[in-house]
């Protein structure tokens, strides 16, 4: 099947090359020349396991083209896929001025029946706008010609986005109910069919509902997190194992274990920027969601955790402080800096005069790029750049965990020990047990975890 799809970010690049390793035909269109260019030549844009091979194959195969020709895209795939960004507006809503120009390149170049299908996060309504804004294209060129618009809504994590797409637990398709809605449900069919084999994944519902689903399930993962992550502060205050505690809730099968750890805050592309988006469409609409308004301030403030223990163990000046940072990226296996708490927790140590030594292994080159935008110059000349994780600790006064990379989960701990000033560890993801820190005679400040300190 001959497939476009417009944008080559994260969505768009993981939908194109993981529907050309099913043996499909994908044109990728981007309109910037240089992410092309680099695409053409080998490279991958984004840090993502599994991905670089995936793209390299099937652009050998010939299955896999990335240009920035929209009208070459345009004719090219029945299925058109909008897979471009939404960044949260001003007001916290959705951004659909990238999805709207899509739709217009696709009206203006397009000559028959196609199916243009929403990939991207968008609020309820989003595909009334792409096909007005197709159909106004059409109608400037005199140009008949018929068109239905689709919702597909991407559930990928990053990190296992590639793993994630091949296996599916659920593909979630909104068509009208019209013929040309028929037509489009029975492309899409056809294009799932490979992910349907073992038992049917497909959930299919009206557009409207399907980009509704979207906002759902992050908000509710959103919710999942801040809510752990209140109950941890609590259980700081009550000498509660916080992990005791996720363990015995997690067993209701009513409840599960999924996204109930405590830590400092979630990050990342979507979860922060698809809660306010979803309250700002309550808004508009009379209503408030408490609920998430409650999810998103106490994710702000949960960024701020392992400052505050920190400044609650040395003080709140902390000129003369070293400290070593172990992951920048808001989750392991990604190079995404967005939203991530390295941010916050960097900004509260260097404001108060602090040092740090910052270790990462992948994300450093966007930590410089990103960080540029938050810091001042003094600031980001306190911040150095450490080689590995050993590297990082030398002569600090604490180590603090940010991002729970696997190759921070079994340390050298006796290293450890050596290479600090003093055996102190603020574990912002709960990593270490504090019974196994106390035997080792580190001074261990979790999450929710009643802390011990060593004689």
């Amino acid at each position: 099947m001959k497939i476009t799809i417009i944008g080559t970010g994260y969505v768009g690049l993981v939908t194109g090359a993981c529907l050309a390793e099913l043996g499909n035909d994908v044109f990728c269109l981007d309109l910037d020349a240089k992410k092309i260019d680099l695409l053409n030549s080998g490279g991958i844009p984004i840090h993502e396991p599994g991905l670089e091979e995936v793209v390299a194959r099937n652009r050998a195969a010939g299955r896999l083209t990335f240009s920035t020709d929209v009208e070459a895209a345009a004719h090219h795939g029945v299925l058109q896929f909008i897979a471009v960004g939404t960044p949260p507006d001003e007001d916290g809503s959705a951004d659909l001025q990238y999805v709207l120009a899509a739709a217009r390149g696709i009206g203006r170049h397009m000559k028959e029946y196609k199916v243009i299908v929403d990939k991207s996060t968008v609020p309820v309504g989003t595909a009334e706008k792409v096909r007005a804004a197709i159909q106004a294209e059409l109608d400037l060129r005199a140009t008949y010609a018929t068109f239905s618009v689709a919702s597909n809504p991407e559930f990928l994590k990053e990190g296992a986005a590639v793993e994630d797409f091949m296996r599916p637990d659920r593909i979630v398709i909104g068509v009208d109910a019209t013929p040309e809605g028929e037509r489009a449900r029975d492309l899409l069919r056809s294009l799932y069919a490979p992910f349907n084999r073992n038992r049917e994944r497909t959930y299919w519902m009206d557009v409207r509902s399907a980009e509704f689903t979207k906002y759902a399930a992050n908000a509710m993962l959103a919710t999942r997190i801040s809510f752990m992550n209140e109950l941890a502060n609590l259980a700081d205050k009550v000498g509660v194992d916080i992990e005791a505690v996720r363990r015995g809730v997690g067993s209701d099968p009513r409840i599960g274990y999924s996204f109930l750890y405590a830590g400092c805050g979630y990050g990342g592309s979507c979860f922060p920027k698809d809660v306010q988006a979803l309250e700002r469409t309550a808004r508009h609409h009379d209503q408030e969601l408490l609920i998430l308004r409650a999810v998103e301030a106490v994710n702000d403030r949960q960024k701020h955790i392992l400052g505050n223990k920190i400044v609650k163990r040395f003080g709140n000046d902390l000129a003369g402080r070293h400290f070593a940072i172990w992951g920048l990226a808001f989750k392991p296996n990604t190079d995404d800096m967005r939203e991530a708490s390295a941010r916050v927790l960097l900004a509260d140590l260097l404001s108060r005069g602090a040092t740090v030594a910052v270790y990462d292994p992948v994300a450093m080159a966007e930590a410089q790029r990103v960080l540029q935008l938050d810091l001042t110059s003094a600031q980001l000349a306190n911040i150095r750049y450490a080689e590995n994780p050993s590297d990082a600790l030398v002569d600090a006064d604490a180590l603090v965990i940010v991002t729970e990379w696997k190759a921070f989960r079994s340390p050298d701990f006796e290293l450890i020990k050596k290479r600090l000033k003093q055996p102190v560890i603020f574990d912002g993801r709960n990593l270490y047990e504090p019974d196994t820190m106390f035997d080792a005679g580190i001074e261990y400040h979790g999450i929710g975890r009643s802390l011990q300190v060593p004689a």
